[in-house]
């Protein structure tokens, strides 16, 4: 039998019956004495130069309001509550005055089984053939997709991972978003690659080694960087990439410096002038190739086209993190010396003019669903309001980069919202601030709810559907 002190919470599909003092299954909403409230509260961002997080009693009437001024106040959708049974308003439409324009911000926090984050990794390491599936907890979240300049890339979560296999495959992929989204760690493992620690604004762990540097660039671009910081301190150059390895005497660039030829053989494809793919497998080492000893990609060296004894050779990997100096001996064997003074300058060039290794991570997302609803009574209009440009959308205030096309498919940068901006739901699915900012006669002619329009003097006086209190936090970019 049903627990008569039990209530229902009817904020997202699951439905929760939540007894006295606990909350429901997604940790977002409470039973407070017979009423569902909001356990987080509704973030302001606020022009202010007071930091820390002050919190607003909403549903105090003594409070009067005037620590918020409108002109610097933005409601974001964290903590705002949602749209949920998407007939009804967003919880909140608030009016505001912007440099004289009277606009409307429509707040609410969306509930998307289609969503899933991309994942920037600033790494040459190799960590798993493009397609190759994306593991957390042994369970399938999402594959490798195509490598970038420095950077490998994976698509992570997406509706057959969240709802499409096994329970366990929703319920991981829900909390790796989750984790990824809100600055934390997640610990994945790739069929047939590395095993990865990623975060948002952190070096990526690979294997258990943390990354400090991507790449400068391919072994052809590193050559035609710094190739005339080498002559004349070297007669040869190779640059070890698993993309590119550059070869600097039969490199255009060398040719312009007027390097003279070497007769060094290298064991890869010839693309074009002193540049070779396919040196190597990918692997962990030298360039993101499998190399540890890089003297594997060359092949006799000819005499006839000016190989002899004494000629000097430095490898360098794009990073410089890998570097060895050889001098042919009579019988044109490349022998390892130390590394003269004079290149140490030079590797470390390349050193210095290396990024930082960090993760990205980008939260996708489709707003194209029933939460228009919550914006206009003719959902299509939002949509082309939004694809227009007449309607801005943020999320939790960060600015969002549209798809062009149907649809209101968005990505942003999750370091760009305030910390645990995001939640979920066990339906699986992730929750994500949005809000819709637009002229209120362009909301109105939209067919927006314009009887649901507040004040902020209202909202901070009144809060909104569920028992809230408001957060202030400060604007991106205010002083300190």
């Amino acid at each position: 039998m049903q627990n008569p002190d039990k209530i229902r919470c009817d904020a997202c599909p699951v439905m929760c019956y939540v007894a006295p003092g606990q909350t429901g299954a997604c940790d977002r909403y409470a039973n407070d004495g017979g009423r569902i409230v909001r356990c987080d509260p509704v973030t302001i961002l606020t022009k202010t130069l007071e930091q820390g997080g002050r919190v607003v009693p909403f549903v105090q009437p003594a409070w009067d309001g005037e620590m918020l001024r409108p002109a610097d106040a933005f409601v974001t959708g964290i903590g705002a509550g949602t749209t949920y049974p998407d007939y009804k308003p967003a919880p909140f439409i608030v009016s505001s005055q912007i440099e004289g324009a009277d606009m409307v911000t429509v707040v609410t926090e969306a509930i998307f089984s289609y969503c899933g984050v991309k994942v920037k990794v600033d790494t040459d390491r190799f960590l798993g053939p493009e397609g190759a599936i994306v593991r957390a907890d042994g369970e399938a979240v999402g594959h490798v997709t195509t490598a970038e300049y420095g950077s490998q890339m994976l698509s992570l979560g997406g509706v057959h991972h969240l709802t499409g296999g096994s329970k366990a495959e929703g319920r991981v992929t829900c909390a790796t978003l989750l984790a990824l989204c809100n600055g934390a760690a997640a610990s994945l493992t790739i069929d047939e690659g590395s095993s990865v620690v990623v975060q948002a604004g952190h070096a990526p762990v690979v294997d258990g080694k943390a990354e400090m540097r991507m790449r400068v660039g391919c072994g052809s671009a590193t050559i035609g960087m710094f190739a005339a910081q080498w002559r004349g301190l070297v007669d040869e150059v190779v640059v070890v990439d698993d993309h590119i390895t550059g070869v600097v005497s039969e490199h255009q660039a060398g040719k312009v410096l007027g390097w003279a030829e070497t007769g060094i053989r290298i064991k890869g494809q010839r693309s074009t002038p002193g540049r070779y793919f396919r040196v190597s497998d990918p692997g962990l080492g030298w360039g993101g190739t499998r190399l540890t000893d890089p003297l594997e990609i060359l092949g006799p060296w000819n005499e006839k086209k000016g190989a002899r004894p004494g000629l000097t050779l430095l490898m360098v990997s794009t990073t410089g993190e890998d570097h060895a100096y050889y001098v042919l001996n009579a019988a044109l064997e490349p022998v390892r010396q130390d590394l003269p003074e004079a290149l140490r300058a030079t590797v470390r060039l390349i050193d210095e003019n290396c990024e930082p290794s960090l993760c990205t991570v980008l939260f996708m997302a489709g707003a194209g669903g029933s939460l228009r609803a919550g914006v206009t009574k003719n959902p299509v209009r939002l949509t082309r309001s939004v694809q227009g440009r007449e309607t801005r959308l943020t999320a939790g205030g960060a600015p969002c980069y549209i798809w062009p096309g149907g649809g209101i498919t968005f990505m942003v940068d999750v370091t760009r919202l305030p910390p645990g901006a995001f939640g979920y739901v066990p339906t699986p699915a992730l929750v994500a601030p949005l809000e819709f900012t637009l002229p209120r006669d362009a909301y109105v002619a939209l067919g927006g709810h314009e009887g649901a329009i507040r004040s902020l003097a209202d909202i901070t006086a009144t809060g909104g559907e569920y028992a809230t209190a408001g957060k202030l936090d400060p604007w991106p970019g205010a002083k300190e």
